[in-house]
Parts: C-alpha cells; structure tokens; sequence
C-alpha cells in the first residue's frame, strides 16, 4: 500500500470548493447561467465539488479501502485481498497533515492496523498490534508472551485454498537485466508458494478479544534473516525481548518468517495510525481477473 489517494483527493477537492464557494457568494456565474460566458472550473464545482467533499469525508473519518500487496498477514490476510479501515478507530486525524484532532479510541491487544511505516512514511504497512504502550513483549523458543504472561497458542490442521497458496509470491519483473523478462515468473511464482506451504505450520491464537490463526516455517525454507532492530538473525524461534515506549506500539505479522514487521524496524508512533482493518469485502488475483467475494468477512 504505498500510495495515499488523498494527495490527489485532497487538494482537488479544496479547489473545487474554492471555486464553488467564489461563484456562490461572489461571482454568481451559475446562478444566471449562461452556458457561454460560464468558466468551464465553474461548471466543474457545481457537478464534482458535492462528491468529491463527501469521498473525502467518508475516506478521511469513517471508512477506507485498502488492498493487500503482500503476504505478510497469511492466512488472515492474502495478497489480493480488499479491506475496510475503521478511520474513527484510534482517533480522528485531518487528512495529508495527520494531526490528531478528536480522540475517538485507541489500540487493542490484536488488532489489525494500518498505519504509515515508521522508515516511509509515505509507504502504508498492515500488522497486527501485540504490544501496548508500556508492555513488555518477548519471544522464547516459538512462545509469544506480553508482560509476562504466555499468549494462548494450539497447533491446528489448517488447509489453505490452492489458489491462495499459489499468490503467496508475486511475479516479479527483471528490472536489472532487460535482456529477461522476469526475475521470478508467475509459473515460478505459483511453483515457490506451493513448495512452501509444504513446510508451513498453523496455530491459533488469542490476543486480547482476537482470536486468530500464525503461520511458522520450518526447514529447509527456515532461514534467519538479520534484524537491525535487534541487532542479531530471528525467525520465530529466536529469543528477545522489547518495552514498548510510552506513545509507540509494536507490531508483527502473522506470517511470521515471511513479515518486516517490528521485530526488524521497531515501533509505531501513534501519529502513525491510520485506523483498524475491520472486513474484506473483495477479493482480486493480479493481472486481468474478475474480483471476488467469497473471502468477504471480518477480520478478527
């Protein structure tokens, strides 16, 4: 997710209402119309400026759609997937600028959030919230524990769709050599998830008021990949240990050796926020395919 429609929305819609606002009380162009004489940004106010201010508002504080790019919430959440971000969730912010202006709620123990990637800003990132300001999260030998006390985990037989397994990977573009066109193929992309899933194990956990499914590797797919962070290679298994600043939230993915997720980054401001992933409404394979919306539902 990493383009906010708003820098677009924002600023057009400003200007429509500018010019609405002028003709309105000011210039009157469109009250005596006169099809010839009327500016074409007039005309434009009075047939664009209406939605576009109810878009923005509806997008702004109340509800907005995002699509998944990754794999990084499997099996909660898949590439493809459309979701619905409760704005008014963790409080109402002005759009482009951010700002706090109304506190309507704040983070729980599991939720799923989007929110601006601390490094980017400019770049959206969807986790799920496991550490509240003040809380100490730890990890040992695959067990998650928050101040302490271990949070409930059960291995479960989870089968996911084939044809989720297989956008586990997107194709990828070889931009580095134009003489191939691909640097992972889509054949090759379906081939990888699929070898992977041979070696992926499920558990259900329960965080707070959400109940939810952690995706494990094991080897030969296991590796450890390097945390600056931390300053040492993890995968889950790895012991460490974080206090979650005053202010600031810490998050991962539940593909857990598939996510850049605080483990490797750190945490997130609360001016980071953008509000909780509540439901998917759709559902869409890269390319030229139809949607679809036998995914639809909530996100626990």
């Amino acid at each position: 997710m990493d383009f906010d429609f708003n820098l677009i929305l924002v600023p057009v819609t400003l200007i429509l209402g500018v010019v609405w606002l002028l003709d309105k009380f000011v210039f009157k162009q469109h009250k005596n119309r006169d099809t010839k004489k009327e500016n074409f940004l007039v005309g434009w106010a009075y047939d664009f400026f209406p939605v576009l201010a109810v878009v923005l508002i509806v997008r702004s504080f109340i509800i907005e759609p995002f699509n998944i790019p990754s794999s990084s919430m499997v099996p909660t959440l898949y590439t493809g997937d459309f979701v619905a971000v409760n704005k008014y969730a963790y409080g109402l912010r002005l759009p482009l600028t951010y700002t706090k202006f109304l506190d309507t709620g704040h983070p729980e123990h599991g939720d799923v959030a989007v929110f601006r990637y601390p490094e980017n800003p400019k770049i959206y990132y969807i986790k799920r919230i496991i550490g509240l300001p003040g809380d100490v999260v730890s990890n040992h030998d695959g067990q998650l524990s928050v101040n302490g006390k271990v949070v409930a985990t059960t291995k479960v037989n989870y089968q996911p769709d084939n044809a989720l397994t297989e956008q586990l990977y997107s194709p990828e573009k070889d931009r580095a050599n134009p003489n191939r066109e691909w640097r992972l193929s889509p054949e090759d992309a379906k081939r990888q998830g699929q070898i992977e899933e041979q070696y992926a194990s499920y558990y259900q956990q329960q965080l707070g008021q959400h109940t939810y499914l952690r995706r494990y590797l094991s080897a030969p797919v296991l590796s450890n990949d390097y945390s600056p962070f931390l300053q040492k290679s993890i995968n889950h298994n790895s012991d460490w240990s974080v206090t979650v600043p005053q202010g600031e939230y810490f998050v991962l993915g539940d593909n857990s050796d598939r996510s850049a997720d605080g483990r490797y980054w750190g945490f997130v401001p609360d001016a980071n926020l953008a509000g909780k992933a509540v439901y998917i409404w759709m559902h869409k394979k890269p390319g030229l395919n139809f949607p679809t919306f036998s995914r639809n539902g909530q996100i626990d």
